[in-house]
């Protein structure tokens, strides 16, 4: 089963993300995000709290490479889409530069996750909702809003489901 969890932030998606994968006997849990940093402490804050609620047995990967991270490693949960489009537009300088410079890279790594994600037996990615919200003021919210939107319809498009978690509720799509 192919699941793709979406919401905002705070709804309750990484919990729903969670107990989709609760009770197997070994869980890979890929966390693309940007490494936590004293400068962020509230980044560092959100990165431990998922820490702390993942079961001694599950075994995580830190990588931006999600295409290579999910190939063979089932079941897994990809927590989230939207720190690994953060995390790679900063590793690509994509927030200044031209997309020109960048955009062929960060194209490639997509379709390797989409091929990825299509080939996985059991997988479940969590997401941010990004298309519910007024139009960001600043040029890196528009930018990081359009790529996170393209991202979540390509990974939808292979998922079995769709899963919008609103206030802790669930409604699959």
């Amino acid at each position: 089963m192919r699941i793709l969890v979406t919401g905002g932030v705070r709804s309750g998606k990484s919990r729903h993300a969670e107990a989709l994968v609760a009770g197997r006997d070994r869980v890979t849990y890929v966390a693309p995000g940007p490494v936590p940093t004293a400068d962020d402490p509230d980044w560092a804050a959100r990165v431990a709290e998922h820490q702390s609620r993942r079961p001694a047995h599950w075994r995580t990967v830190e990588t931006t490479r999600l295409g290579d991270a999910i190939v063979d490693a089932g079941p897994v949960l990809v927590d989230c889409l939207g720190t690994w489009v953060t995390a790679v537009v900063d590793e690509l300088d994509g927030w200044t530069a031209d997309p020109a410079t960048w955009r062929p890279e960060l194209d490639r790594r997509l379709g390797a996750l989409v091929a990825a994600v299509g080939q996985a037996d059991d997988i479940v990615l969590v997401t941010n909702e990004v298309g519910l919200g007024v139009v960001p003021s600043h040029a890196s919210g528009r930018l990081f809003r359009d790529l996170l939107g393209t991202v979540n319809q390509r990974v939808g498009e292979v998922c079995d489901e769709v899963h919008l978690v609103v206030a802790g509720r669930v409604l699959r799509l």
